[in-house]
């Protein structure tokens, strides 16, 4: 595994920085102006948009593609160009190297940050076998809590793009049809939940089926990803075409894409497949990665407390497979769908992905720090997702991704 690589951008030397010079997250961000995009390092973000405009380093030379409010433009001029752009922002920032991009720094706590890219499209899966598991058995019983075909393919369901926020957005507890104890009611969810997630941004668009290995190709890179869900309104609606309003109010990623070429030292395997998947999905190669993820409540007024610590490691399907899946019917792809893994969750219980695990289904409600239980969320809770890879001497951090539940609109 490779070592730190050292910048003349001090703070992003400092032991436990999540954005060190081997990082590199592409974001958007602004300081009282238009919206730019821009890259962190250390505790500075580098204005991309500004080195584009003024010829110090551009991704095509014969047109802007970092002048619109996102990463997509850049996206969709392929792997090649990802790899140049990377390594002339590793020469701009190393070690001895001219620093005459340093007009071009500003101070990461000074800037407004803002969603990175188009959301083109949002499909969510279901691919963590210990959360499959963990909820099939409340339901169904333990003998059938994985659906016949959950071995066999990764499962998921299409999402609301429109409803993908921004770290930091208050998420507005819904309304929504519930089976109370008094019948049928429209009334606000009572059961409101997070779940810890890996987004996977596709780069490349696709018109045909994809292997695992073009899929793994074609990813751009990932952001943390907290789907929100109405369990009670799911409850109802569910049956039987799957999820729809229970999970449209709102998921939010965090801010900063980590790209799969700064994930690349950490690959590693998927587990072993109980049963033996079809060629199609089968990996010809490592395509999962080694990020430990953590999820934090805190409530108003209140202390944070840890929820869950689990790792993206754990997830049965890995994002390549489950893009190869999704493109299998012919479903074209587009820059900047997004694939959402699943809540990730591990066999203990401090590694569980959801309030709906960790307390079984509001069975077992949880005491924080101060005394307070939660079955599920409160008004005025702030979850907070967070996420790193560590290497030898530093780590590749995400950034926060955070939203706090407001009280339902009358």
């Amino acid at each position: 595994m490779s070592d730190l690589r050292r910048s003349w951008v001090e703070s992003a030397n400092a032991p436990g920085c999540a954005f060190p010079l081997n990082n590199l997250p592409y974001g958007v961000f602004s300081v009282g102006g238009r919206r730019r995009c821009g890259v962190a390092i250390g505790d500075m973000i580098l204005d991309a948009t500004g080195l584009e405009a003024a010829g110090i380093l551009r991704p095509d030379p014969d047109q802007d593609v970092l002048q619109a409010p996102g990463w997509n433009p850049f996206m969709a001029l392929g792997k090649p160009a990802w790899s140049a752009y990377r390594a002339g922002l590793v020469a701009l920032l190393s070690d001895g190297a001219d620093e005459a991009v340093r007009p071009y720094l500003v101070s990461l706590a000074d800037a407004t940050l803002h969603m990175p890219f188009h959301v083109s499209e949002f499909t969510d899966f279901y691919a963590s076998r210990h959360h499959a598991t963990h909820v099939g058995t409340m339901f169904r019983g333990a003998e059938h809590a994985l659906p016949p075909n959950w071995l066999h393919m990764p499962i998921g369901y299409n999402g609301r793009a429109s409803s993908v926020v921004v770290s930091g957005t208050d998420i507005i507890r819904p309304h929504g049809q519930i089976i109370g104890d008094d019948g049928l009611l429209f009334a606000p969810s009572e059961r409101f939940d997070f779940e810890l997630e890996m987004g996977a941004i596709v780069g490349q668009p696709s018109r045909g089926p994809l292997s695992v290995a073009q899929a793994f190709e074609n990813i751009f890179g990932y952001v943390l990803l907290n789907d929100w869900s109405a369990r009670d309104i799911q409850a109802w609606e569910y049956q039987p075409l799957g999820p729809f309003q229970g999970k449209a109010t709102a998921t939010s990623i965090s801010p900063w894409i980590v790209t799969a070429e700064a994930l690349e030292v950490f690959r590693c395997e998927t587990p072993a497949p109980e049963r033996p998947l079809l060629d199609y999905l089968r990996p010809p190669a490592p395509m999962l990665y080694d990020i430990a993820l953590e999820a934090v409540l805190t409530p108003e007024g209140g202390e944070a407390c840890i929820m869950t610590r689990t790792n993206l490691n754990e997830i049965y399907y890995s994002s390549a497979q489950q893009l190869a899946h999704h493109t299998s019917s012919g479903c074209p792809m587009r820059v900047g769908d997004l694939l959402g893994s699943g809540t990730i969750s591990g066999p203990e219980q401090g590694a569980r992905g959801s309030m709906l695990e960790l307390t079984w289904g509001g069975a077992q409600p949880l005491t924080l720090e101060g005394g307070a239980e939660r079955s599920f969320l409160d008004d005025g809770d702030r979850v907070t997702l967070s996420g790193f890879a560590q290497g030898n001497g530093f780590c590749v951090g995400f950034g926060d991704c955070t939203g706090t539940l407001r009280g339902a609109r009358v």
